[in-house]
């Protein structure tokens, strides 16, 4: 299965738009995408962007109902959003979805939070990235902190036996401060990693920072 899971450092680091910006480069340039996330939360929580179904499937130019299985409206962990809902998030079911969506395509799955967040008991979003066992792209913050969220998320996808394909740090500013310049270097020499860095964007200029970015050497 050809493609790529994007995790990130935590919550708010820009994993959707790095995922975005991915399926909007490949489409750009001809390539069948699939767009996959297990599961939305935050539906009820306006936000400057789309919701994250929504922002990847216009990237990639499917259906936004095909892309997540599950979509909850509180901003809450998956496997609390659903036991609020009275729902059972089904791993074999997420798993199924997803090679089903890449036969033919390009596969961008993006994941919920970091790697250790629990989708339902027993079962991590780290779990599904092994299950799918794609190339894994880590979505990070350029400031204070990064270096250690990095670096953990980095541990935990080897320690499962994932391939770490590179970190994006994000938004890169065109004019970095010194510390971010030396949290870019850290996390790369620190890592072992490729790291690069997504400038700010706009849904509409997606492909273009998408085209920024070492996809094939990802891929």
């Amino acid at each position: 299965m050809r493609g790529v899971f994007v995790t990130g450092t935590g919550t708010g680091v820009g994993k959707s738009i790095v995922a975005a910006a991915v399926c909007a480069a490949l489409a750009a340039r001809g390539e069948a995408v699939a767009a996959f996330k297990p599961v939305v939360t935050g539906l009820d929580a306006a936000g400057d962007w789309p919701p994250d179904h929504e922002l990847l499937a216009a990237a990639a130019g499917v259906a936004a109902d095909r892309v997540a299985p599950y979509r909850f409206g509180p901003p809450l962990s998956p496997h609390y959003a659903a036991e609020l809902a009275g729902e059972m998030i089904e791993p074999p079911l997420l798993v199924e979805t997803a090679r089903t969506a890449a036969v033919g395509r390009t596969l961008v799955c993006e994941g919920v939070g970091g790697l250790l967040v629990p989708l339902t008991t027993g079962y991590l979003v780290r779990d599904l990235a092994v299950d799918l066992a794609l190339s894994l792209v880590v979505a990070a913050h350029t400031g204070l902190g990064t270096i250690n969220h990095t670096l953990l998320t980095i541990e935990s996808a080897r320690a499962a036996g994932l391939r770490v394909a590179g970190v994006v740090m994000t938004p890169w500013p065109a004019a970095p401060e010194p510390i971010e310049r030396s949290n870019r270097e850290t996390v790369a020499r620190l890592g072992g990693v490729p790291v690069s860095g997504l400038p700010p964007t706009t849904p509409a200029e997606l492909a273009a920072a998408g085209r920024s970015l070492p996809l094939d050497d990802w891929l």
